[in-house]
């Protein structure tokens, strides 16, 4: 799977690459991502990417152009590649929350996606227009540009592929995942038994699959119940 990233900060998603789960998704190749910096696209001898907006206020503005070579450059060079042309998404305040659902779907997307990475004010309207096919929102509030957006989804899509997780089917008994419903995971406890005078709940200790597993659907459905009803089916509310 690939990811075409535009950002003007590469440098952030270095880190991001060499640790934990995400390390292995990139070493074992089931994720590939690729940096492409909009100034490269950009005319004149400062290689501006952004101006003020028409209208005045505050802030500055991408610029449409270096964006739309930048964009144009990557699909050209995935077909080129004999890869198929793959869907922009730029992340935005305007955008649809990003859900499990949507993880899911891109997960099983083999031609990944272009995601764009703003700042400043935002971009130029008409290339979101002309170019944009989805827009994805972490939540609500901002941020000061997309790459941390960009980092979660790029996280939260790795952890699906094949291989990557010790225990193939530990993502499935997630938050959110159908296979508990779209409910929240119940609580979990490890070792001691006992800690700061607070016990493990004692079916936990009891052996008994079945009531642990009873005592585990219970908690799921209290636990969204009281923080997260919203995710609740109206049978269950």
């Amino acid at each position: 799977m690939r990811f075409d990233v535009v950002t003007l900060f590469e440098e952030l998603f270095k880190p991001f690459m060499n640790l934990g789960v995400n390390r292995r998704a990139f070493e074992l190749g089931r994720v590939e991502l690729r940096f492409w910096n909009p100034r490269d696209y950009a005319q004149g001898a400062y290689k501006r990417v952004d101006d003020r907006p028409f209208g005045g206020g505050p802030g500055m503005v991408m610029l449409a152009e270096p964006l739309a070579q930048c964009v144009q450059a990557i699909q050209d060079e995935r077909v080129s590649l004999g890869q198929s042309q793959a869907p922009v998404i730029l992340f935005s305040p305007v955008g649809e929350r990003i859900s499990h659902a949507q993880v899911q779907g891109l997960s099983q997307a083999p031609e990944g996606a272009i995601l764009i990475c703003g700042r400043y004010e935002g971009l130029d309207q008409r290339f979101i227009d002309q170019f944009v096919n989805r827009q994805l929102s972490l939540g609500d509030f901002v941020l000061s540009g997309g790459e941390v957006a960009c980092l979660a989804l790029i996280d939260a899509v790795s952890r699906l592929q094949p291989d990557v997780l010790n225990d193939q089917q530990s993502h499935e008994m997630d938050s959110f995942h159908p296979n508990l419903g779209g409910l929240l995971d119940c609580p979990h406890y490890t070792r001691p038994e006992v800690w700061r005078e607070m016990a493990v709940p004692p079916v936990l200790l009891s052996g008994n699959h079945q009531k642990i597993e009873e005592w585990r659907a219970h908690q799921r459905l209290e636990l969204t119940r009281q923080n997260r009803p919203d995710l609740l089916p109206p049978s269950s509310k």
